[in-house]
């Protein structure tokens, strides 16, 4: 287990209709000024990270959108603390390009502007586009050509890169970033082209929600890779919250959200979806192994099980971190309140526990080095 404090992310809420595909009410927004001030909130009650969504094409409830690079921007302005990331689409983004802007994005912030590299999902959003639609596997193979590019270009030495994908011709960026040697890349994706790209070329790996033993088998596989290239990934776990003054109180919410599902919503996105899990070749992709009541949450947020008391989801918590977890990304029902109810109230609980795992830990360490000692 890692010793340093598990830290959490909230998702930006840059789309329409809220973390659910449901009819439920929802207290939350997706302006600019509300997100604007929703970052504020989440630097004060404790929030690391922020996530914006990247989408240029809507959905159920997600048909206004802003985008995610210069919302990014905004929301580094608005705060001193919060570290943003700005979720792009390879194919959509060249690299070039969002290496300079990354650049000044994080020279603006004074060191926090991170990417999320999405390898894309939703063929209509591609098409849409004017893009070409790519099978699962090169569209990772991509991404990976498209980080290679990033890390070329925040290095400050001249790069020429020759991909199937890309090509740069002695081009050398001044200044460089700020956070060295590049600002974070996060990745997700859970096929088995995800995690060997993630592996390679990634600092971030983010995953699906999950049981903690499905999860650990995902950061094992990942972090044995990752070796064998002589590198370390730290990773992330997607999360639904749902904290009510009782265990009960809690299930019945998750219970309304599913019980109000949009049912033509939730069979086109389970069609969509297709796309990035069932359709690799051993079938481990993203969504693969989801239910259409796990889909209700679109990244199986419920499957985490931060789903209770406060108490309990402070201790489920710790117990991510145990099985090397470094961050948590929280998605909520209701912004207006729960995003403020999370930081104010789980929070200082999980750091409670972890200082008191941490001294357990301390204290058998030591009595094993004064039993060898004697």
């Amino acid at each position: 287990m890692s010793q340093s404090p598990i830290q959490f992310a909230y998702w930006v809420s840059n789309l329409s209709g809220g973390q659910v595909v449901s009819e439920i009410a929802q207290q939350t927004g997706w302006s600019t000024e509300y997100n604007i001030q929703l970052a504020q909130i989440a630097e004060r009650v404790g929030f690391d990270y922020a996530l914006t969504a990247t989408r240029f094409l809507g959905g159920y409830k997600a048909d206004g959108q802003h985008e995610s690079v210069i919302l990014t921007s905004a929301l580094l302005q608005a705060t001193q603390k919060l570290k943003v990331i700005a979720a792009v689409l390879p194919g959509v983004w060249p690299p070039a390009l969002l290496a300079k802007l990354g650049i000044t994005a994080d020279h603006l912030s004074g060191g926090r502007w991170a990417v999320n590299v999405v390898s894309g999902w939703f063929k209509d959003e591609f098409t849409a586009l004017g893009e070409p639609w790519l099978d699962h596997d090169e569209r990772y193979r991509r991404s990976e050509e498209f980080i290679r590019v990033l890390k070329g270009l925040w290095s400050g030495e001249s790069l020429t890169f020759k991909g199937d994908f890309y090509r740069i011709n002695q081009l050398a960026y001044q200044p460089t970033p700020i956070q060295r040697p590049h600002p974070p890349i996060f990745q997700g994706g859970n096929s088995t082209a995800a995690r060997q790209m993630a592996a390679r070329v990634s600092d971030w790996y983010f995953m699906n929600g999950g049981s903690p033993e499905v999860l650990k088998a995902q950061i094992d596989e990942v972090s044995a890779e990752a070796a064998k290239h002589g590198r370390k990934l730290k990773f992330a776990v997607n999360a639904f919250v749902i904290a009510r003054e009782t265990e009960a109180e809690a299930k019945a919410v998750q219970e309304e959200i599913v019980r109000l599902a949009n049912p033509e919503a939730l069979e086109g996105f389970a069609q969509a979806v297709k796309q990035a899990g069932l359709a690799t070749q051993d079938q481990l992709g993203m969504w693969a192994n989801s239910r259409k009541q796990d889909l209700v949450q679109p990244n199986d947020g419920f499957k985490t099980g931060l789903i209770g008391t406060r108490e309990q989801i402070a201790e489920r918590i710790v117990q991510l971190r145990e099985i090397g977890i470094d961050l948590v990304l929280v998605g909520v029902l209701n912004y207006d309140w729960e995003l403020v109810a999370f930081g104010e109230q789980i929070i200082p609980q999980v750091r409670a526990l972890e200082k008191q795992v941490l001294e357990t830990t301390s204290a058998s360490q030591q009595k094993i080095k004064d039993s060898v000692a004697a």
